[in-house]
């Protein structure tokens, strides 16, 4: 007998319930107590390849930036954590379709500066929301210090993989993805060098189960986010959306088990997580407190920041949102309400407008070139994450 669990408070209360019946799959999403324990099971699996990996630097460090650039093939006699690696990550998952690669990110890159909403108020805020998973990142200190850097790297990185072109072996997509993977690893050995990582409330440090939820929300909750904030897509585009971020996970070394092959499965997978993993707590509030205070700097800070939180809050649902202490503006929501309105419109419009999907799609490449160029000047932004890898 196929009994489904019943829903989890937080996420019952939480938007996302109600976004997955306005744009989920309409069926029950809602796990059984089999599938909830083997998905469990994923929160005490690490990443074996990168671990050995980085076990292996900075001595290795010269024959992986080779294996990167160029692949394994062109590496003389290569240590066998760079070799069992690379030959892994070169292993093209057989599903993979690069026309598909193509068409998800040109939809993504259509959404301009629009699309990075999402990305900070719906995908970043919402982790925060699952405790564990912060543990890490408190671990790490600073977090007041640093929450304005995470942010703009965070940024650059998304939409290094999610470039037309950019996931093909040796593209910037293609290494940061990887390098990337690195830092989660390097991450993950100095959680299981302290001596006060809680295995038992926290699970392994930076798990599978954690990297899947990342994944789901950059995903999954950033095409939610975006249609929400007046996005069209076809049902074709949500797929390749989806279908990048498939091969991303591949790359980022996410069992083959958790990737989700369709948006039916994104979506059940999002219970899973939501019903697991989202327990807040005290450090997600501090981690939410920070991120809103980064973008307070000047006085249009403060402006974006009060939009930022709205659209938080109608996204994450009020028990999620006042637990977070996310200010409660009902005149910014309506504006944020009104603007995904006109967008919708707009959106509507360019529909059936000929050749404005493809302007729109170049207009929104020129936004995030020069966004990163902003970026850069504001952070110094290293491609190889140097400052996460230890001293040669």
């Amino acid at each position: 007998m196929d009994e489904r669990l019943p829903d989890p408070q937080l996420f019952r209360q939480g938007g996302i319930r109600l976004a997955a019946r306005l744009f989920g799959p309409g069926g029950d999403l809602r796990g059984t107590a089999e599938q909830v324990q083997r998905f469990r099971e994923y929160a005490q699996a690490e990443d074996p390849l990168a671990d050995a990996l980085v076990a292996s630097m900075p001595a290795t460090t010269p024959v992986f930036e080779e294996a990167l650039a160029n692949g394994i093939t062109s590496v003389t006699n290569p240590p066998a954590p760079v070799r069992e690696f690379f030959e892994a990550v070169e292993a093209t998952p057989y599903w993979l379709d690069r026309d598909r690669l193509e068409r998800g990110a040109r939809a993504i890159t259509r959404t301009g500066l629009l699309g990075l909403f999402p990305l900070g108020d719906m995908s970043l805020m919402g982790g925060y929301l699952a405790s564990r998973a912060t543990k890490s990142l408190v671990a790490t200190g600073e977090i007041e210090l640093m929450a304005g850097r995470r942010l703009i790297e965070t940024a650059a990185w998304w939409i290094d993989v999610t470039t037309p072109g950019n996931l093909r072996r040796g593209a910037t997509g293609y290494t940061s993805a990887i390098r990337v993977r690195l830092v989660h690893a390097h991450v993950r050995a100095a959680m299981n060098r302290r001596r006060d990582w809680d295995y038992e409330a926290w699970d392994r440090p930076v798990n599978q189960v954690q990297t899947t939820g990342t994944l789901l929300l950059f995903s999954l909750v950033f095409v939610l986010g975006t249609q929400l904030l007046g996005i069209r897509y076809t049902d074709r585009e949500r797929a390749d959306i989806l279908h990048l971020w498939r091969y991303v996970g591949w790359l980022m070394g996410i069992d083959e088990g958790l990737l989700p092959a369709s948006e039916d499965d994104a979506w059940r997978q999002l219970w899973l997580l939501a019903s697991t993993e989202f327990i807040p707590d005290d450090d997600s509030k501090r981690l939410a407190k920070a991120f809103r205070e980064s973008h307070q700097a000047s006085p249009v800070g403060k402006a974006l920041s009060r939009v930022h939180s709205s659209i938080s809050r109608l996204v994450l649902g009020k028990t999620n949102a006042d637990f977070l202490e996310l200010p409660n503006d009902p005149l910014t929501q309506g504006a944020v309400l009104t603007a995904a309105a006109v967008n919708f419109a707009a959106e509507t419009a360019r529909r059936h407008i000929p050749g404005a999907t493809a302007l729109q799609e170049l207009i929104g490449g020129v936004e995030r070139r020069h966004y990163v160029g902003r970026l850069a000047k504001i952070v110094q932004l290293d491609p190889t994450y140097a400052r996460h890898l230890p001293a040669a």
